[in-house]
């Protein structure tokens, strides 16, 4: 699968051509990637929730509450490693599950 960047004109936002010719911005992209975004399942539940009850947003406060944890989770976990040293800040995908594993159970 052949794809090409370009810059949008008048712009600082980089697309990436996909094949189908369909533009996703490429921060989009990188906010799809589950090595860049660990609460990815959290944020679709959320948004899920919301067309599934009207953008209702009351009935979906467990799920904002459920995300907004996760986001506090990982960045109290970057935020660590970034102190210490470790490269790079964000675990990876794989890292991620060790560290629940370590856990035990989810911590949000």
């Amino acid at each position: 699968m052949k794809c090409e960047e370009t810059h949008a004109p008048n712009s600082n936002w980089v697309y990436v051509m996909l094949p189908s010719k369909k533009r996703m911005p490429l921060v989009t992209q990188r906010l799809r990637d589950p090595d860049v975004n660990p609460c990815l399942s959290e944020s679709d539940a959320s948004t899920r929730c919301l067309d599934e009850n009207n953008y209702d947003k009351e009935r979906c406060s467990t799920y904002f509450l459920r995300y907004k944890n996760c986001r506090r989770f990982w960045n109290s976990i970057v935020m660590q490693r970034r102190k210490n040293g470790v490269k790079p800040f964000m675990p990876t995908a794989a890292e991620r599950d060790e560290i629940l594993r370590a856990v035990g159970k989810m911590p949000y």
